[in-house]
């Protein structure tokens, strides 16, 4: 192997990173871009700005993700973008440290406030592009909204910006699918000790009676930077009303991207185009 291939290999190894919080640990896993491939597609522009560092895209996973759930796909994107690509476990999720606490209704909130800022500290993220999956896309859009100057673009994907009802059927659809053991032994390979309080933190808090007049309303107008809504026709956790509200709401440029016969995880159904479409988005993306 020559040196230049040992490089780039290096780079596109996902590396390990440990996140210091008051609630205990997270756990968190980079992608670095082919620098060499981008040279090789895009000249010496493209290559220089790969050295300088774009800003890199954050991850947020949804209710009971974890980083070991993107499968593959953080590394198609970190090539797709030329970016690195961050993904963490959030707290009680995957490896990181457990959690006893009930999450409340400000949780999609909360992690923008509280867990965001320890991430980029630890990681020394000063710009970044936000990137949320279901509930994580709720909280990529608090992160866009509440380090406006930090985030230079977000992406949902799947998003929900209210309690709709066919979010909260299908919650209640899996409730029922997870009382069978096996179903509940496939998630406990991703979250072990933990699986118990992933589920109750994403059943009992969405089909709470104070989170039924949970909202992104009053967010949504704070988001300035470009916006780009995916969203499945399929989806069956929640209608276009999502992406097209994201589009419609933020102050910054924004588009919805409704994906025909596509369900609720795009990027798993979909990996290269989903790639494909956040790449071309950003092309344009100061950052």
């Amino acid at each position: 192997m020559s040196e230049t291939q040992a490089t780039t290999q290096h780079r596109q190894n996902p590396q390990d990173h440990w996140i210091e919080t008051a609630t205990g640990r997270l756990f968190a896993r980079s992608w670095e871009p082919d620098v060499s491939r981008a040279r090789a597609q895009d000249g010496a522009t493209e290559e220089k700005n790969a050295r300088a560092g774009r800003a890199p895209i954050v991850l947020l996973h949804d209710s009971l993700g974890c980083v070991a759930l993107w499968g593959a796909f953080p590394q198609t994107l970190a090539r797709a973008t030329n970016r690195r690509v961050i993904a963490y476990d959030r707290a009680g999720f995957g490896a990181s440290d457990a959690r006893t606490d009930r999450l409340d209704t400000g949780f999609v909130r909360d992690e923008a406030q509280r867990f965001l800022p320890a991430l980029c500290e630890q990681m020394g993220i000063e710009r970044f592009v936000a990137f949320g999956h279901s509930v994580g896309g709720g909280m990529a859009i608090e992160c866009a909204a509440q380090h406006a100057q930090r985030c230079v673009a977000l992406v949902t994907e799947a998003a929900q910006t209210f309690a709709e009802e066919r979010t909260l059927a299908g919650i209640r659809a899996a409730r029922e699918q997870f009382r069978d053991p096996a179903q509940f032994a496939r998630l406990a390979r991703y979250h072990g000790e933990k699986t118990q309080w992933v589920l109750d933190a994403w059943i009992e808090t969405w089909l709470s009676p104070e989170f039924a007049h949970w909202s992104l309303d009053a967010v949504l107008p704070r988001v300035q930077c470009a916006t780009l809504a995916i969203h499945g026709s399929l989806d069956e956790y929640g209608t276009r009303r999502h992406p097209e509200t994201i589009a419609a709401r933020v102050s910054g440029p924004a588009r919805a991207a409704i994906m025909e016969g596509v369900r609720h995880v795009p990027h798993r159904e979909q990996e290269a185009r989903v790639a494909a479409m956040v790449a071309e988005f950003l092309h344009g993306v100061d950052g």
